[in-house]
């Protein structure tokens, strides 16, 4: 299953990434001003993948990823992959487990994974 996580960019934005079921980003989202503008997307996304559009593009030194859009907007860039093949593996690994996918929101503690001094 794959997962949504919600964080803040050091500007002040929110953003959230897709996680494949072995913790790998599928993609990044566009910024946004408030935490809520990416909770809206993620439930559009969750419940209503049909609804948007895989635009596949190659970088030019060959390397391959999409953009996920609605109505001409686009919403999130996947990571590269080295094979159109692997990059149709990432857009199905969303199409199968987005429904079911869990949303973590990492965006109030910038520290988390911050060390504790022990004694």
């Amino acid at each position: 299953m794959g997962m949504f996580v919600i964080s803040k960019r050091k500007n002040g934005d929110f953003k959230f990434v897709f996680t494949s079921r072995k913790g790998k980003t599928i993609f990044t989202s566009i910024g946004c001003k408030q935490k809520s503008d990416c909770e809206v997307i993620i439930a559009a996304i969750r419940e209503h993948a049909e609804m948007f559009t895989f635009t596949r593009k190659s970088t030019p030194s060959g390397k391959h990823f999409f953009r996920l859009s609605k109505g001409g907007l686009v919403l999130a860039t996947s990571r590269k992959y080295s094979t159109p093949k692997m990059l149709q593996k990432g857009i199905d690994e969303i199409v199968k487990y987005v429904s079911e996918a869990e949303t973590l929101d990492f965006s109030e503690n910038e520290n988390i994974f911050e060390e504790v001094e022990t004694v």
